[in-house]
């Protein structure tokens, strides 16, 4: 949200990456292989591993890469050109290590699947010496560290040599990555499950049924970016022919924002008996209790407006937020501006009220920034022009149909992934 306070200003350079937390890592080593096919078949249905990419460029050469199930080793299988030096490369020590915390088990499964082992699994002792013993002398008692495995080596159908091994030190260091992936995996799970409740929840806190009106034909959608998030939008009945529409949008995204709307919401709807006589002690009432249960800097803007249907009269409170729009059956646009700042931010708070009388043909439009900010590849805004557009053209449509033709031309002008909430009512005077 962009109406209080003021973001930093959008041209301004960004701040330059620090290379030392760039990610780093290897993307892949080649093997080199007579015939792509065949042993691409073999890593998949022998060693279980994974296909990465099998893909032609437009020269020809094709690649192929696959992946060991766990782990983030790429082997691309790369057949060489006849009489290259490559060729000499088939069948030879690839220098490539697999670890895994179970070397005789693996040897079993592989062995099942026809994988040729140059031996037998076997325990070795390797004593690590250290470089020279003028630079790294041993205290007194103090023996060369000793490190336990147990090794083989296989081969390929190329006759490629792969070693597997299983180390003290690396298998207890594979057992513990498998742990906290399987339980960054339940994590994951739990907060995607988690996620989808909070989101049915909270679309069930939008209005679920329309006071009936009159002399209004009117809509409202709430599209989010994200699974929750803390626009808001409402239908307030509050009595005597008379209805509320709320639109609001509290700061920040994401689950923070989705727990200030759901707030907000049981604090208007608790408090709108009071609306209709006395809506600025209805409003102040919302803002103390706001205050109170927010964060220090959680706010929110605010629209509010109460349709008086006999009378065909819109009284409304703008509480920092975007002007509303309200266009006249003889072409011309009024903007209702703000009447108050933001709710949230002081306990002391207090509004003014505006009037508008409709007349048949007339048509007004509540929204959030989500519609006007949205941008296109070129980093241009909708923009309030582009709406206002929108609006001239399709006015004449019935209201969910017109929420509709809005919400599509904004995303025929932003096709990629939406950054912010959209939120839109529209009322057209019948």
């Amino acid at each position: 949200m962009a109406s209080f306070p003021s973001r930093l200003d959008a041209d301004q350079p960004a701040l330059p990456v620090d290379p030392r937390q760039l990610h780093l890592r290897i993307h892949a080593i080649n093997i080199y292989v007579r015939d792509q096919d065949q042993s691409l078949r073999f890593y998949l249905d022998q060693l279980g591993f994974s296909l990465v990419g099998d893909v032609r460029f437009g020269s020809g050469q094709r690649w192929v890469a696959v992946a060991p199930p766990d782990g983030s080793a790429v082997l691309s299988l790369v057949t060489p050109k006849p009489d290259s030096k490559e060729c000499m490369l088939i069948g030879r020590h690839t220098q490539v290590v697999f670890v895994t915390e179970d070397v005789t088990a693996k040897f079993h499964e592989w062995r099942g699947r026809g994988v040729r082992f140059q031996y037998t699994p076997r325990l070795k002792r390797i004593k690590y010496e250290r470089q020279t013993a003028a630079d790294h002398a041993l205290t007194p008692g103090e023996q060369s560290p000793i490190w336990g495995g147990v090794f083989t080596h296989f081969k390929d159908l190329d006759g490629n040599v792969f070693a597997l091994v299983s180390l003290d030190e690396e298998s207890r260091a594979v057992e513990a990555q498998r742990r906290a992936a399987s339980a960054r995996l339940e994590s994951e799970r739990r907060a995607v499950h988690e996620l989808e409740i909070a989101k049915q929840v909270q679309t069930r806190l939008f209005p679920q049924t329309l006071p009936s009106l009159t002399t209004l034909d009117y809509s409202g959608i709430c599209v989010q970016a994200r699974q929750v998030g803390g626009d808001y939008f409402d239908f307030l009945d509050l009595g005597r022919q008379r209805v509320g529409f709320v639109v609001g949008d509290i700061s920040g995204k994401g689950i923070a924002a989705a727990l200030l709307m759901a707030n907000l919401q049981a604090n208007l709807r608790s408090q709108c008996a009071i609306a209709l006589d006395q809506p600025q002690r209805f409003l102040q009432s919302v803002n103390r209790l706001f205050y109170e249960n927010s964060a220090e800097s959680s706010y929110a803007t605010l629209f509010f407006a109460e349709y008086d249907d006999g009378a065909r009269r819109l009284r409304y409170v703008n509480c920092g937020h975007l002007s509303a729009l309200l266009f006249r059956h003889d072409g011309t646009l009024e903007r209702l501006d703000s009447t108050s700042t933001v709710l949230g931010l002081f306990r002391e708070w207090d509004c003014s009220t505006a009037e508008r009388p409709l007349c048949p043909g007339d048509t007004f439009a509540l929204y959030t920034d989500g519609i006007t900010e949205s941008f296109n590849d070129a980093g241009e805004e909708f923009g309030e022009h582009r709406l206002i557009d929108s609006l001239r053209r399709c006015c004449g449509q019935p209201s969910p149909a017109l929420v509709a033709s809005i919400v599509e031309d904004v995303r025929k002008f932003s096709p990629h992934e939406q950054s912010d909430d959209m939120t839109l009512i529209v009322g057209r005077c019948r």
